[in-house]
This record gives C-alpha cells, structure tokens and sequence, in this order.
C-alpha cells in the first residue's frame, strides 16, 4: 500500500485470550476478509501483517496471533513482550472467556510494555440470544482498567475494521517520543495521526 505522507509506522499487535474465544477468526477477517465456520485451533502463534491507511500515515501491523489453550501459556511473554498494541479477546456467550480476559489485561498491567494501546473485544456478537457477558459489564470493567473496548463479530464482520483502525489512530498519542520496543517510527508525526482528540 503506498505511504500517505511521509509517517511510516511499524507496530507489532498480539492477540490474546481463551481459546475458542474467535482471535483466529478476527485476524482472518481483518487481514484476509475470510471467516470459516470451523476455524482450526492455533498452535503457539501464528503471524499476520497488514497495512491501515490514516489520514497522514501508514500503519504496518506485524500481527501476533496466539495460542489460547493454557499449555501454550508460558510462550505468550514472547509474543506480547516489547509489543506496540494488545487486543484482549473474549466471547460474549462465555463468562469464563471474560475471566480469562480479566487475567491477561492482569499479565500485561504487570509485565507487558507500560505504553501498550490495550484493546477488549467482546467477540462473537453475532450471537446476542446465546449472550452471558453484558456489554454494560465489559465496558465498565474496559473504562475501569484503561482499555477501550468494542464488540465484535469475525462472522458478521461488525467492527473488525474498526477495532484495528483505532488501535492504529491511538499509537502515536500512546507512544513517548523515543523510539519505544514494538515500533518503529519514520519521521514521527508532531502530533496524534488524527486529532488531539485519538487519546481521548
């Protein structure tokens, strides 16, 4: 994709959370447009890259997708380590989803990059009869740990995009001004990509 401006950002993203919880799917649908009903559990990671297009920059996603059965738990330092961008993924009809997701914003408070853009994505939103995770719940608890959150659906496609465009308008509000570990920045925009407003 051509560069928009001259700001170029490399931002390494990494996927995390219970498994079957849909982290495959989003990724799928994000960088490929594809879903599959039956999609094949992850082993340890598996990795994407995509391009966004901002106003007046280029975002390149280096896109880690994880595992999410508990005996891949002990690589996921590897994928997260040093990462520019987090989403947490949970599914809407699973309450034990949503806990898991509570212990990985936990995992990466304590020992992930301190200026990490963490997203919540109530995954599967296509299934509002099966729900067991309210939206008001998963927001507040988003809002009560510094996340920005959104529900998704990887089948439906509702807010895959977005969920990654926003990430991509809040890395540079996130990021000090020295090159942090996970990006790479090339002519460092003055200021947000969007407006002031991307950190709000």
């Amino acid at each position: 994709m051509a560069t928009i401006g001259n700001n170029n950002i490399n931002a390494k993203l990494v996927l995390l959370g219970d498994m079957g919880a849909g982290k495959s799917s989003l990724v799928l649908r994000f960088v490929k447009g594809q879903f599959f009903e039956f999609q094949e559990s992850t082993i340890g990671a598996a990795f994407f890259a995509q391009t966004l297009a901002l106003n007046d920059a280029t975002v390149k996603f280096e896109i880690w997708d994880t595992a999410g059965q508990e005996r891949y738990h002990s690589l996921a330092p590897m994928y997260y380590r040093g990462a520019a961008a987090a989403i947490i993924v949970y599914d809407i009809t699973s309450t034990e989803s949503f806990e898991r997701a509570k212990k990985w914003v936990q995992e990466l408070q304590k020992q992930g990059n301190p200026n990490m853009v963490t997203a919540l994505a109530g995954n599967k939103a296509d299934l509002e009869d099966k729900r067991r995770v309210t939206t008001e719940e998963a927001r507040t608890y988003a809002e009560e740990n510094g996340l920005f959150f959104m529900e998704t659906s990887a089948k439906t496609a509702i807010n895959v995009n977005d969920i990654f465009y926003e990430i991509a308008r809040r890395l540079p509000c996130a990021q000090p001004t020295q090159n942090p570990t996970g990006m790479v920045l090339t002519d460092r925009p003055a200021e947000c990509l969007q407006t002031s407003s991307c950190c709000a």
